[in-house]
């Protein structure tokens, strides 16, 4: 067998064995961008900002159903295998490619499609609601106070009616808990930065990390069709199988 032909057909093999690895990988970033997300829901109107993550979660799946046929083609050397190979790696490839794309259009709408949606979240705080609990833990995970800032609870309804005129006990400072009163008159024993700047951050953050590894194994396919094609040109130039009988 050639060396050529060696070399293409164990490139090809560590590709196909790289898509289970990638699919893992991939299925943990998808995984972590919903869960993310899902903490923010009550702050988000546009579900399609999940769509790039329920996308890396579907090629995930695929990938370890073509690193199963890329083995068995790879080995076998199937002509009509290492096809369907090549034709399922580009369609992958074009998924990731509009992944990407997709998580680079929406990280630039996070901003505008989250600020608003928390502006009137916060608005219905009574510290016992749904929504109520959702903003307590925003608050204490993203150690912030309000939308903008601190300020913001002085227009809330909540805070003209408890009679006490102070802020949410989760926009103390930790290290000040036990002296934190949530007094605005007390602003050291507050978070003073808003939520609103910490969580599209975060959001964007968590995209962009998506797409950075959505771009890498964008890469890696576009090297198995390479191997693939060189696997089969070389085979259409006369290269014969190791079982076929030549070396006998």
């Amino acid at each position: 067998m050639d060396c050529g032909v060696i070399t293409s057909k164990s490139v090809l093999l560590l590709i196909s064995l790289s898509f289970w690895a990638a699919g893992a990988g991939l299925a943990y970033v998808g995984g972590y961008v919903l869960s993310t997300s899902r903490t923010y829901d009550p702050f988000n109107e546009d579900q399609y900002v999940l769509l790039p993550a329920v996308i890396i979660i579907c090629v995930a799946v695929v990938m370890f159903v073509i690193g199963l046929i890329g083995c068995c083609s790879t080995l076998r050397e199937s002509r009509i295998g290492l096809g369907v190979f090549l034709f399922i790696i580009l369609l992958i490839f074009t998924a990731e490619v509009s992944a990407f794309v997709l998580g680079f259009i929406y990280r630039s709408k996070v901003g505008s499609d989250f600020r608003e949606p928390l502006q009137h979240v916060f608005q219905q705080y009574d510290g016992t609601n749904s929504e109520s609990h959702a903003i307590d833990y925003l608050q204490e995970e993203l150690q912030c106070c309000g939308v903008n800032n601190y300020t913001d609870w002085t227009k809330s309804s909540w805070y003209n009616t408890t009679g006490n005129h102070s802020v949410p006990m989760t926009c103390c400072k930790q290290v000040f808990i036990k002296n934190c009163t949530g007094r605005l008159s007390e602003p050291q024993y507050l978070n003073t930065e808003g939520c609103g700047d910490k969580m599209v951050s975060a959001i964007q953050s968590v995209l962009s990390y998506a797409m950075l590894v959505v771009l890498g194994f964008a890469i890696v396919k576009f090297f198995g069709m390479m191997s693939v094609c060189v696997l089969t040109c070389r085979r259409d130039n006369g290269y014969d199988r190791l079982h076929s009988g030549v070396f006998a």
